[in-house]
């Protein structure tokens, strides 16, 4: 599988609008040469270099299997979006306290679809794939604070 945003290249600067200094809306993702048998996508974006650990910018399930991308500032049509560590189920801005920090966009295909609510997060969600990952991708932003 592939992924990639034409907002930004992997391991390259996450474009300020995307962020807490900007517009405060997700980059377009797209993704291609999906594996035979995906019944839905799932998203987790996420910030390892946060101070308090791993943190949740963004998490999805159910994207519909016939989709190819995720447009900017915007959630595809029966997807359901999980609740962040922001305490909301919506695409939660970058805002790094200090220093570079690293957003990784990880997309999943799989081969189920998942039964979970919005007000579930990243470990139900991980937890509900187990299984039923065909493939996984990665990209990665970056980003810092001026």
């Amino acid at each position: 599988m592939n992924l990639t945003s034409s907002a930004f290249a992997n391991n390259e600067s996450l474009p300020s609008k995307y962020t807490c200094d900007g517009d405060n809306v997700n980059p377009p993702l797209m993704w291609s040469e999906v594996p035979a048998g995906v019944k839905s996508f799932a998203l987790i974006v996420d910030d390892p270099d946060a101070p308090s650990g791993d943190f949740v910018h963004w998490i999805m399930w159910n994207i519909p299997a016939d989709s190819n991308s995720i447009e900017e500032n915007s959630a595809p049509i029966g997807a359901v979006q999980g609740t962040t560590d922001f305490g909301s189920a919506k695409w939660g801005r970058p805002c790094p306290p200090t220093g570079a920090h690293h957003y990784q966009f990880q997309l999943f295909a799989l081969d189920a679809l998942i039964d979970l609510s919005a007000a579930e997060g990243k470990g139900e969600l991980e937890a509900a794939m187990s299984g039923h990952v065909l493939a996984a991708e990665k990209i990665t932003g970056i980003y810092q604070r001026r």
